[in-house]
Order: C-alpha cells, then structure tokens, then sequence
C-alpha cells in the first residue's frame, strides 16, 4: 500500500518535548486519579498518557460528606455558557515544570515551549455511566477500560461483540473505544521522525498509529491515540475541540489558526461492510484509501449539530450578524459525528456550528525547572470564554491541556522521515541526527556521554479534568450579562505533602470586576486525600484541618488581607453589597443573612430560623462542627453581582498562619 505524504503533514508541528511535567489545577486536573486515598495515584493508564510525576494530580469531587460509590455521588462542576451577548469566563489555571515563553534568541530567558488547550463535549443524558463506548463518564474505579487485539478477517457483528465486551459502566471514558480501534488500525504518518526508535508493529502486521517515537511499544493509555496525543494540529479528525495555542513565537499563530480543526476540515478513509459504515480503516491518505475500495470524506469540527436546520439554505440563513459577529457560525457540510461513527452509521451532509477560531498568543513566561507561577508572581493561566451552544442543552465536557519544551539540537519543522536512522542487516547504514545516550569527544582523548533518550527528546506532556457541565443560562441570569467564575484549587496536606498539586487558595485570587458584572461561586473537593503510602519520591501524610483526607471550603468577609479573623457577619458589608439572581439551593430568594450563612457553611445550612427553610435551618438540623466536616466537599454556590468597593475574604478551614493561606481579593468598579 502506497502512503502519500501530504503537505500538511510535512508542516505539521511535532510536540518536541524534553522531561517536564504540566499539572491543571483549575479546573481540578485528574492527572488519572479518580479517588485513591495514596500519595500516588495507582493507574497512570487509566485514561490517557500524561507521563507526568505519579504524585500529581486531584481526585474526583464528592457530592456527599462521605466518599462516593458510584458515579451518581461525584460532584460535577457546572459551568453556565456565554451568551449571544455576555462572556461566561472560566480561569484556567496550572503549573509547568520545565518553563515556558518566547523563543527570541535575544532574549535571556529565550524558551522553546508550547501549549494546547482543548475541550470535549456532547448532550448530556440523564444516565451518568451507561455502559457504552461514547459517553463521557469519570469511572468509580482506577481501572482502564478493556481493549481486545483484533483478529483478522472480523466483520462487524464480531467487531461489536468486541467492543461490548471491553467497555465497562463503571470504568472512565474519554475517547470512544471506536477512536482507539480505528487508530489501531490505521497506519501511521511515515513521514513523520522517529530518529533510532523500533516502533512496534500491530498484530496485525501495520505500521499503526498506536506506534509513535514517544510511545514505539504501542503502550495503551485509556482510549487515546498516541499519534493524535504526540502531534498538533493533527493531520485527520479529531473529537477534540482547540481553544487556544500558547506558542514560543507569535508569527507561528497564522499557521496554528489555518491548520486548527475549528476551521479546516481533515479527511479519513470510510469503508463499509454492505450498507453500514466501517469504523475504520487501514488507509491514512486518500490513494491508499481508493485501493482499499474506500471513500475518503474530509469532515469539519463541530461545536455541536444544528439539527432543526434541514436544509443548506436554512443553515447558511442562519447566520445573523449578531451572532456571526460573535463567532457563532452556522455551517452546511460533513461534521464530523463521533455518535454516528460509534453507531456505524453514514455520516451526510448536516448543518452544525463550527467551534469558534482558536486563540493564538505567545505563551507566559515561566522559570525552568520550577513548578511555580509567572514572571509576574502569579499562577499562569489562560482565561476561557465559555462556548454558546444554540441549542441551550446541557453539555457534559472534559479540558485537556498539553505542553512541550523543545529542543534546538535538531529543527523540528525541517527534520522528517528522510533523516530517520535506517538499519540493513541489523548494522546502522544511516544514522539520526540525535541518537541514545551518545559518546561524544570533545578532543581531549575522553569519550563523554549525553543523557538522550531519543524517544523523550521531544515529548508530549499533558492533564485533563475531570467530566464537568457546561449549561444553559438560568433564567435569572440575562443573556447580556457577564458572567466570572469563582472556584477553589488544591487538596489537603502541606506544601511539601500536596506536591506537585498546590495547597488550598481561590481562583482567581484577586478579581476585578464591574458592578455590572456576576460571580459565580462554586467549589469542589473530595472525601479521599488521605495522601498515604507509597509516598513515590515525595512525602505522605495529610496536614490540615478536620477529618483526614477531607477537603472543605467556605468564605467569609475580612475586614482586610493582612488580617486572619472573619468579620461578623452582622457588621460585614461583603453581603450586603451582594444582589443575588440566582441561587442553586432553591429558587427562594434567601436575605442577607442566610446568604451569608451558606457561604460560611458551605451549603450545609441554609438559613438560621425554621420558619425559613424548615430541616435545613441552623435551628433544625444537626448541629456542624467548628471544621464543617458534616458539610458536602462540594457546592454548587451562587450567582450574584456586587456593589462598588473593594473585599476581602477567606476560608476559615484551611487558612492557617504561617502554613497556608487561603484568602480572596475582590475590586468591584
């Protein structure tokens, strides 16, 4: 079989990445934990290959005060989308190990370095973890799902048998277990570098794309494709959505805008068994797919379906300027439906909204060999504009962010195939132009040797959270109004016990908004950080507040941040400068003081008096401890507007002096 090296593919930009390791901390990257209570988690494949240290990352968030059993008991974050008129902004957030910035070779802290960051969605359902190979689901244990080798000559009735048996309700799933199937069986891009590395063929005897130079023993991470995890933008369609690229240089960002799904299509080759689609194909380029006696269909990115518009020209009618204007675009074309492929279903023509452009900028500057925050003191960070989905569905969504440190020991976007070390007879006729731990002579009759290994000497780092929402507005909350998100980051322990995660604090910590705009409140946490044993090469143990293993937050009013005590809640103005519009609890407007009551209590009360709200009443219900571990480790919270002025806050459980601080700046103009 022929293959074809197309333009695109000679320009795509491979991930070249040194050893480093990249953490989300908001929203909460999982780094494949799911709820272990040890310092490490257990599974690294359970998802996907972050080859990131075993220690990092949080666990999923628990709906309940004691630990989750099934999926039902996890705490999802829910996030509510941008308006054809108001942004809802979401604060990404994370730690690089191995720096990051521009690339000016006159600039002293020059930096070869990239970031991609990504998102998944689909319709929500009211079935959290069915057992099916599409839905998004976190799982409840630490296992992978299952993957079975194909056998040869397997039609489709023997292929679902497969995939049935393989996939599990109550393992997590990111990407489709026809995804990793269909990357199994496509050959991979030979004209992509792999310098000395021997990747490993399928059992079927393909050169696939389980095989790349990062990963050449074709090791399975959850149901993630290797060669689409290692190179971006990548050269078929992918169900991954980009948002933004923080480049080492802006004037790659014209090749990253025109090259990103959002907004060129990509092509695969379709097959069919009698009148049913094929999940895959052995084909990667359109003259091996015509020889396979397939089609090859190039497919766009989809934002979502627009299915009420039926026809070409009521798609492309649908796009009024107001909302064009804000990168909403309806489109008539092939979108490319991961739901029809995992149905075997032919995909037709269909009007869909195209994801928005992605962003480009040059990324932040930050210190190699420190998991810290910026050159300006803060944490790094990337501000997301929420997607507006027309449909107003619920979307149920998972972020993914990768990250690379290049090298300049050879030039990535010139060196390909043709310079791949090539082997007759098992004896090296050609070398590469970096190889593994060569002997080097410096002229002074002394070999030395270099720590290479070829196949980490470019490398793809990455994290991802867990599922979340992104939902519809309420009804309170009007379509033009700017919407901030307020969340919490960390887990228990101290500074040396919670590395490489971070300690408790509020994101953003400082804010400066309009009186015009609202807050959304929100946090999650988990029963489960116990951080025990084994340790890896880090210290155990739990250091803080309350009950071990628990993470609990609330927020009070300090009269300002150098100080550690609350004010009363009679005398602060933080409260009553709130206009609360809409409140998670109920749809009772709740005054001043309760307001203030279910911040301090993280939701557990509701009001003071019975006559209120009955059993939720600081009269009524059981008595919460000083720690307020009888309260859920997550809240949905509130959303709400605030007079001008400028408060502070903090969170009484964890904010302890001259151990951690968790405290809050809030500006409002």
């Amino acid at each position: 079989m022929n293959n074809i090296l197309l333009l695109g593919w000679l320009l795509t930009l491979e991930l070249n990445l040194i050893s480093a390791n990249i953490y989300m901390h908001s929203p909460r990257g999982s780094n494949n934990r799911i709820n272990e209570n040890t310092a490490t988690r257990k599974n690294n494949n359970r998802l996907f290959d972050s080859q990131n240290n075993a220690r990092g990352g949080y666990n999923v968030g628990d709906d309940q005060a004691t630990k989750s059993t099934n999926e039902n008991q996890q705490y999802r974050m829910k996030f509510y989308q941008s308006g054809i008129k108001g942004d809802s902004n979401l604060r990404i957030q994370w730690t690089n190990q191995h720096g990051c910035g521009n690339d000016d070779p006159n600039d002293p802290m020059k930096l070869n370095c990239n970031l991609v960051l990504q998102f998944k969605c689909q319709d929500d359902t009211s079935n959290r973890a069915p057992k099916d190979s599409y839905t998004l689901r976190n799982g409840q244990l630490i296992n992978s799902q299952d993957y079975t080798n194909q056998p040869k000559n397997e039609n489709t009735a023997a292929l679902l048998k497969r995939r049935n048996s393989n996939v599990h309700a109550d393992r997590g799933l990111h990407e489709t277990w026809e995804w990793y199937n269909a990357c199994y069986n496509r050959e991979r891009n030979k004209g992509l570098f792999t310098a000395d590395q021997n990747l490993q063929k399928n059992n079927l005897g393909v050169d696939a794309a389980v095989a790349t130079r990062q990963n050449p023993n074709k090791q399975r991470s959850g149901y993630e494709c290797p060669e689409e995890r290692d190179y971006y933008p990548y050269f078929h369609p992918t169900p991954w959505t980009d948002v933004a690229v923080l480049a080492h240089n802006s004037s790659i960002c014209s090749y990253y805008k025109e090259n990103s799904f959002n907004r060129r299509p990509y092509g695969e080759c379709v097959e069919r068994e009698g009148a049913r689609r094929k999940s895959y194909s052995i084909a990667n380029n359109p003259v091996a797919c015509t020889e396979m006696e397939g089609e090859w269909v190039e497919y766009h990115s989809v934002l979502e379906l627009a299915t009420k518009y039926t026809t070409k020209r009521q798609c492309e009618g649908a796009n009024r300027k107001q909302l064009t204007d804000r990168g909403i675009v309806y489109k008539w074309g092939k979108p490319y439906d991961v739901g029809k492929i995992v149905a075997h279903q032919s995909i037709e023509d269909a009007c869909f909204v195209l994801p928005p452009p992605v962003d480009c900028k040059v990324a932040e500057w930050s210190r190699p060999n420190n998991l810290g925050d910026g050159l300006d003191g803060k944490p790094l960070h990337y501000t997301w504009k929420l997607p507006h989905f027309p449909s107003l569905k619920q979307k149920r969504c998972v972020f993914r962010l990768r990250y690379n440190i290049s090298t300049d020991d050879y030039a990535p976007w010139s060196t390909d195939h043709s310079q791949n070390q090539v082997k007759q007879n098992n004896v090296v006729v050609k070398k590469s132009p970096v190889e593994q731990n060569p002997l080097v002579d410096i002229g002074a009759n002394q070999a030395l040797r270099l720590a290479i290994n070829t196949a980490q000497f470019g490398r793809t780092f990455q994290d991802r959270s867990h599922v979340f929402f992104i939902s519809p507005r309420p009804a309170e909350v009007a379509d033009e109004r700017k919407l901030i998100n307020l969340n919490v980051r960390g887990k228990r322990g101290n500074i040396v016990q919670t590395y490489p995660a971070v300690e408790y604090d509020f994101v953003p910590k400082e804010m400066s908004i309009k009186d015009t705009d609202l807050v959304h409140i929100q946090w999650t946490g988990s029963n489960t950080h116990n951080n025990k044993a084994p340790g890896g090469d880090g210290q155990t143990g739990d250091a803080g507040e309350g009950t071990g293993g628990t993470d609990r937050h609330n927020l009070l009013e300090l009269l300002d941040a150098s100080q550690n005590f609350p004010r009363p809640i009679e005398t602060a103005s933080l409260y009553k400068s709130m206009n609360v519009v809409y409140n998670s609890i109920n749809d009772k407007k709740y005054d001043t003081k309760n307001v203030a009551i279910q911040l301090a209590s993280s939701g557990y009360y509701r009001c003071a008096k019975n006559a209120d709200c009955g059993k939720y009443s600081i009269e009524t219900k059981a008595a919460l401890n000083p720690t307020i571990d009888g309260a859920s480790p997550s809240y949905a919270g509130l959303i709400t507007s605030f007079k001008k002025g400028t408060y502070h806050y903090v969170c009484t459980r964890n904010n302890n002096f001259t151990n951690r601080s968790q405290k809050g700046k809030l500006v409002v103009r």
